[in-house]
């Protein structure tokens, strides 16, 4: 995924600007669907302060961190605005925090399935035309693979990552107020990662292994 981000750059130059801003469209809608998921869920729990802040929207521009959006161009690693969320609400605040965190990478995998589903569609019952055409790439070869790498990705289970936060349901209250005390070193970690691009390999293997079972399921 990391190096899969890093050529959203390079592709800026006039002969590939359509395919630029397609992956610029696939990672604002990822971004937007995450989010948005991860404020749906808190909500159906009993949280409702995602809704007065008025992040349960498809509006990208209510989502995007503009820092971290460069961040994930530059460097394969970048974040949202948070979506705010208050345990409090919950009965089970762990239980709780940890549905809410693996709505956002679940809502990911869904949204690749669809984008693989609608390529598919248009590949048995479409006529030949440009604009179809475009989104049958733009399906296909843009938005499923971004979106199984974000989720992936978020799966992880280094904090600020969803992932920490389902392994912290896992665990004793105490060990899990301990790994979220350290959240913010989490961040400089994954920086880390990121300009040294350890872990890469890893990642993309992982991102075409989900992506290759969900092709065979449609293809």
């Amino acid at each position: 995924m990391l190096h899969y981000l890093k050529d959203l750059f390079r592709a800026l130059d006039l002969g590939s600007l359509g395919d630029a801003a397609l992956r610029m469209a696939a990672v604002f809608l990822c971004l937007t669907v995450h989010e948005t998921c991860h404020g749906l869920a808190a909500y159906m729990l009993g949280d409702p302060t995602a809704k007065a802040r008025h992040r349960l929207s498809l509006n990208p521009l209510r989502h995007i961190d503009w820092f971290g959006l460069f961040m994930m161009f530059a460097v394969g690693f970048g974040w949202a605005k948070p979506v705010p969320v208050d345990p409090r609400y919950f009965k089970k605040p762990k239980e709780g925090m940890a549905l809410t965190a693996l709505a956002g990478p679940a809502s990911n995998l869904a949204l690749a399935v669809l984008a693989i589903g609608i390529s598919k569609a248009i590949y048995l019952y479409g006529t030949y035309h440009v604009a179809l055409d475009a989104v049958f790439v733009f399906c296909l070869y843009v938005l499923a693979p971004l979106s199984i790498g974000l989720g992936l990705f978020n799966l992880l289970p280094v904090p600020p990552l969803d992932g920490a936060k389902v392994l912290g349901a896992l665990l004793p209250d105490r060990a899990y107020f301990t790994l979220m005390r350290y959240e913010r070193y989490g961040m400089l970690v994954l920086i880390l990662l990121a300009f040294t691009g350890m872990g890469s390999d890893w990642i993309n293997r992982a991102i075409m292994a989900v992506y290759g079972g969900l092709f065979n399921l449609f293809y």
